[in-house]
């Protein structure tokens, strides 16, 4: 059979699915369910986009993947959570049900959808706790891919050029942060696999840079608010250090292009009629990136760690983003502290989720 995890976060849905590919030589596999099987991995591999809003993520599957001693392929699946009933309707039709019963979920919509998943596919939604799953998921995929965390050299938020992803050997990580960056922001310090919390977090994230970008902008996508963003000048919105003191402020050795008020010129109505939505975007992101470094930061110090990895849908399509919290690391801490990243960015809780399947398979 399949195995399946579900991450049903405030805004997007994210979905790990094992397709098995050694069926046909599996002599414990029963007619129908083979048949199943080649129903899902036709529809799932001859398509990247599932109706209008889902999304499988093709350059994270990972082929060749074992999993109690089965090969086959690990898929990557989004969609916007508000498309749930969608994503059911479509399970009932695949007749999935007929080869899993239960399903392994973690997120606040595990459990707001799990009579859903009762009443309409006759399937249990078995519920887990989402940061148990998040530093599960980590440190499982962490340990299949070697080249699963990097992080940015010389990072220049006036000269993204100049940046680099280089790889970081991640096996022995403790301790570190998790800055885990959905909807909102949760933050966890993480001694070991077994002994980790969550010290801090923020209701500023990625739910918030959509939403404002949304009301700014016009914008209707996260992929477009990013586009938008990414050709955008932040500083014909915000006010800076030099807008204040012609230059820089030498006494704190602040730069003059530091960012002193995120909107700052917006009070301006000269400035209100030249500014440009890309601008806006731009500056609602460099305003979120900013407060979730500077948390991040302080956390770091709090709880004396010197390293953090940066995770969740935010980041994905958005490097931008990534140079941005690196600069705000590397700045704050005078070089002190490297913001980390992972390739599989917002699917650790699904993953996570789909670990606990394996370990409820082997009870």
């Amino acid at each position: 059979m399949p195995w399946t995890g579900v991450d049903i976060g405030g805004t997007l849905v994210k979905l790990v699915y094992f397709e098995p590919t050694d069926f046909i030589n599996a002599e414990h596999e029963h007619e129908a369910e083979v048949e199943t099987l080649r129903t899902i991995r036709h529809y799932l591999t001859s398509n990247t986009a599932y109706g209008k809003t889902g999304i499988r993520d093709v350059h994270l599957e990972i082929k060749n993947f074992l999993i109690h001693g089965r090969t086959g392929t690990l898929h990557f699946i989004r969609f916007p959570t508000c498309e749930m009933q969608a994503f059911l309707q479509l399970v009932k039709s695949k007749n999935l049900s007929s080869i899993a019963h239960t399903i392994c979920g973690t997120g606040g919509g595990a459990y707001k959808f799990a009579q859903d998943f009762k009443n309409i596919v006759d399937m249990e939604l078995e519920k887990y706790d989402e940061l148990d799953c998040l530093i599960t998921g980590i440190h499982y995929i962490d340990s299949k891919l070697p080249n699963e965390c990097y992080y940015w050299s010389n990072p220049d938020p006036f000269n993204s050029e100049a940046c680099e992803k280089v790889p970081f050997d991640f096996r022995n990580p403790y301790p570190y942060l998790v800055v885990n960056i959905g909807s909102g922001v949760s933050i966890l310090a993480v001694k070991s696999q077994e002994d980790y919390g969550r010290v801090s977090g923020t209701s500023l994230g990625g739910g918030t840079f959509l939403g404002l970008c949304c009301l700014l902008t016009g914008c209707q996508t996260f992929e477009e608010a990013i586009e938008m963003a990414s050709s955008g000048d932040s500083t014909q919105v915000d006010k800076l250090v030099r807008d204040i003191y012609g230059g820089d402020y030498d006494r704190f050795h602040l730069p003059g292009s530091t960012v002193a008020s995120s909107f700052g010129q917006m009070n301006i109505p000269e400035r209100r009629a030249s500014v440009s939505k890309n601008d806006l975007a731009r500056a609602t992101l460099v305003t979120i990136t900013n407060n979730i470094g500077s948390i991040a930061r302080m956390c770091a110090l709090n709880v004396g760690i010197e390293r953090v990895v940066f995770v969740g849908n935010f980041l994905r399509v958005n490097p931008l983003a990534m140079k941005l919290l690196s600069f705000a690391m590397e700045y704050w801490s005078k070089g002190a502290i490297k913001a980390l990243f992972l390739e599989h960015e917002g699917y650790f809780g699904a993953v996570g989720a789909l670990v606990q399947l394996l370990n409820k398979n082997e009870e």
